[in-house]
C-alpha cells in the first residue's frame, strides 16, 4: 500500500484531474491522474535559432573595425599638428606655403572622411547594442517561462550540484596543472624576442614596373648549394590572381635591375590550370615553391628541379576561391585565403575553414619528397577578414591591420608553443604603398619582405 501510495504521489501535475473509481471499498487506494503540459519543443528551437543570430550579429570583426578607424585616426592627427607647425616655422618668402596648404589641405579630407566613417559605425554599433539588449531580454523572460517546466527543479538542483563538484574538486587538487609544451618554448628563439621593424631598407620595382599589382618575392631558407643569394619572384600573370612560373635572379642587384639569370622555371605552360598558383600568397622553401592550388582548398609545392607537384588537401571546411581573404580599411584582397609563411623551422600553412567561424587557423606543412602531410594545427580567436596580412616568426604567428595608407600595424601575435595570444604588440610598418598583398619573413637574414603595388619592400626585424 505504501508503494502505491509513493506512486500516486509522482503524479501531482495538474492541466486536466479526474477521479478514479469515485466510489470504492475501504480497503482501496483513491489518487488522482492528471495529463501532464506538453514541453514546448519549438519553443525551445525558436530560441536557439535567436541565440545563434545574436552571437552571429556581435561578431569581432565589427568591434576590429571600430578599433582599426580610431587607431587610424590616432595616427593621422599627429602628423597633422606636426605639419601645421612645420607650416609655421617656415619662412621661404611664401615660395613653397601654397604647396604646404594644399598637402594640410589633403590631410584635412581624409580626416573628414575618417572621421564620418567613423561616427557611421558607431551609431550603428550603437544601435546593434540596443538591439541585442532587447534580444538578451525576451531570451531571458523565454528561457524564465521554459523554467516553469522543470517543476521537480530536476535541473536547477543538478547545476547547483556540478558547480560544488567543480569548486570541491579545485579546492582539493588547486590549479590544474599546465602540461608542458610539445616543442621548446619559441621564448629561445636565437634572435630574441621581436621588438620592432626598420623603416623600409630598399624597395625597387624591378624589371616590370606597374606591370603586376600582385605577387610575392624573397630568399630561399634553405638554400640548395651554390644558391644561397639567389631570390625569387613569383608575379601574378593572369588576371592579377594567378601564376604558371617562377623566376630567378643570382643576386639582389640582379633582381633590382631586372636581369634574371637563370630565367623562368615553368610550373604549367597554361594560366591558370591545374597545379599553377592561385593567389599572391606563396613561398620558396628548399628548392620548392609553396602555393595555393588552383582552384582547390590544397597546398602544392612544385619542386624546382625535378618539375613535379606534391599537393596537400586541407580540412574540410576550409574556404578558398576568395571566400576568405585578407582586408585592409577599404577592400579586400582576391583570391588570399591560403597564405604560405617560412620562418626558422620550416614551411606554414595559415587559413579559415567554417567551423572556426572565419577565425585563423594555423598548421605545420611537413612531408617527404613525394609527399606532403599537415602537421600540428592551432586555432586562434582571430578573424580573418579583420588582418591584411600574416607571417611566422620562430614559430610565432603575427598579423598585421592597416592603420592608414602610410602605415600598417603588427598588431596580433600567437606563440603556437605556449597557445598565447596578443592582441596589442603594437610594432608599426612605414608603408611606402598603400596596399601589402603579400608578407613573408626570411630567417636567413631576419628581413620582412613585402610586395605593395607591383613594387618589392624589405624591412630589417629587430629582436631583443
Amino acid at each position: 500500500m505504501k508503494s502505491l501510495l509513493y506512486l500516486c504521489a509522482l503524479f501531482t501535475l495538474s492541466l486536466q484531474e479526474w477521479d478514479i473509481l469515485p466510489s470504492l471499498a475501504p480497503d482501496q487506494c483513491v489518487c488522482k491522474l492528471s495529463n501532464t503540459k506538453a514541453f514546448p519543443q519549438d519553443n525551445l528551437k525558436t530560441i536557439q535559432q535567436n541565440v545563434s543570430g545574436c552571437i552571429n550579429e556581435v561578431s569581432p570583426k565589427k568591434s576590429m573595425e571600430l578599433k582599426s578607424l580610431l587607431l587610424g585616426l590616432e595616427q593621422r592627427l599627429p602628423q597633422l599638428q606636426q605639419d601645421m607647425t612645420e607650416l609655421q616655422l617656415q619662412d621661404d618668402g611664401g615660395l613653397y606655403g601654397v604647396l604646404a596648404l594644399h598637402v594640410i589641405q589633403n590631410e584635412l579630407t581624409e580626416i573628414t572622411l575618417l572621421m564620418e566613417k567613423l561616427n557611421a559605425t558607431m551609431e550603428a554599433h550603437a544601435q546593434q547594442a540596443r538591439d541585442t539588449t532587447q534580444q538578451i531580454q525576451t531570451l531571458r523572460a523565454e528561457l524564465q517561462q521554459l523554467q516553469s517546466f522543470d517543476t521537480q527543479q530536476v535541473i536547477k538542483r543538478d547545476q547547483t550540484n556540478q558547480r560544488l563538484k567543480r569548486d570541491l574538486d579545485q579546492c582539493r587538487n588547486g590549479a590544474p596543472p599546465t602540461a608542458p609544451p610539445s616543442v621548446p618554448p619559441h621564448a629561445l628563439c636565437p634572435h630574441g624576442r621581436l621588438q620592432n621593424v626598420t623603416r623600409p631598407r630598399m624597395h625597387t620595382a624591378g624589371e616590370y614596373p606597374g606591370s603586376y599589382k600582385y605577387g610575392a618575392w624573397g630568399q630561399d631558407p634553405k638554400p640548395e648549394g651554390g644558391k644561397e643569394s639567389w631570390y625569387w619572384f613569383v608575379p601574378m600573370a593572369a588576371s592579377n590572381r594567378y601564376a604558371h612560373y617562377v623566376r630567378l635572379y643570382s643576386s639582389l642587384s640582379s633582381l633590382v635591375v631586372g636581369i634574371s639569370v637563370p630565367g623562368n622555371v615553368m610550373i604549367h605552360p597554361s594560366n591558370p590550370t591545374t597545379n599553377t598558383v592561385q593567389g599572391p600568397n606563396a613561398v620558396l622553401y628548399g628548392g620548392a615553391l609553396y602555393y595555393n592550388c588552383y582552384n582547390m582548398d590544397a597546398v602544392c609545392r612544385f619542386n624546382l628541379s625535378t618539375k613535379t607537384v606534391a599537393t596537400l588537401q586541407l580540412p574540410k571546411g576550409t574556404r578558398f576561391n576568395s571566400k576568405s581573404n585578407f582586408c585592409n580599411l577599404d577592400e579586400c584582397f582576391p583570391f588570399t585565403d591560403l597564405d604560405l609563411a617560412t620562418d626558422e623551422s620550416g614551411v606554414w600553412v595559415i587559413y579559415t575553414t567554417n567551423q572556426d567561424n572565419g577565425n585563423l587557423v594555423v598548421s605545420r606543412v611537413e612531408g617527404g619528397p613525394d609527399e606532403l602531410v599537415l602537421g600540428q594545427t592551432w586555432h586562434t580567436s582571430l578573424y580573418k577578414q579583420a588582418t591584411s596580412n600574416t607571417f611566422m616568426v620562430c614559430g610565432v604567428l603575427y598579423a598585421t591591420r592597416a592603420v592608414s595608407k602610410d602605415l600598417e600595424e603588427i598588431f596580433y601575435s600567437y606563440d603556437t608553443a605556449t597557445g598565447k595570444e596578443t592582441f596589442d604588440v603594437r610594432i608599426y610598418l612605414k608603408k611606402m604603398f598603400p596596399n601589402v598583398y603579400f608578407l613573408n619573413y626570411s630567417p636567413v637574414d631576419q628581413m620582412l619582405h613585402a610586395y605593395c603595388d607591383s613594387n618589392m619592400v624589405s624591412y630589417k626585424m629587430i629582436f631583443q
